[in-house]
């Protein structure tokens, strides 16, 4: 059960209080899979939509694989279907239609050779939020380094 992390989408830690994840499958062309394979991705302004029932990645750039040819190619930033089970796809619509939340891809990996995108339900932080988050992750690095120090001696 090998994990092959392709790309992570830091900014969305960054931006968004990530309060539960889910694994999904990814709907994609041969190319994209190359092109994945490559490391060739970036979620940046990415996010997830759910539309009649299905869930869809959108604005998520797959560059081009660069040995096939020009014919056929894919689109890089086209829409993307992913695979979830009917009860999760329900559960999210629910949770999305609260005020303030929404699906964010967080990263992209392959598990036993197949692609998967992790989607994270998110909730937008305000500036003094990640003021927070900021002074949290500072006071956690200081507590490390003074055991680190105080370990040596």
């Amino acid at each position: 059960m090998a994990i092959e992390i392709v790309t992570q989408n830091r900014k969305a830690f960054h931006d968004y209080f990530i309060e539960e994840t889910f694994e999904a499958g990814v709907m994609l062309t041969g190319t994209e899979v190359k092109s994945l394979r490559a490391g060739k991705a970036n979620l940046k302004d990415s996010y997830a939509r759910i539309k009649d029932g299905e869930i869809f990645l959108l604005n998520t750039h797959i560059s081009p694989y660069s040995l096939a040819d020009g014919f056929k190619q894919h689109e890089p930033e086209r829409t993307r279907k992913l695979l979830l089970h009917k009860k999760e796809i329900m559960k999210l619509l629910g949770k999305t239609r609260e005020k303030g939340y929404t699906l964010v891809p967080t990263k992209i990996y392959f598990k036993d050779g197949k692609a998967k995108v992790e989607i994270g339900l998110a909730r937008g932080k305000t500036s003094y939020d990640k003021r927070d988050s900021i002074k949290a992750r500072e006071v956690k690095r200081e507590i490390a380094k003074t055991i680190r120090q105080r370990t040596k001696q």
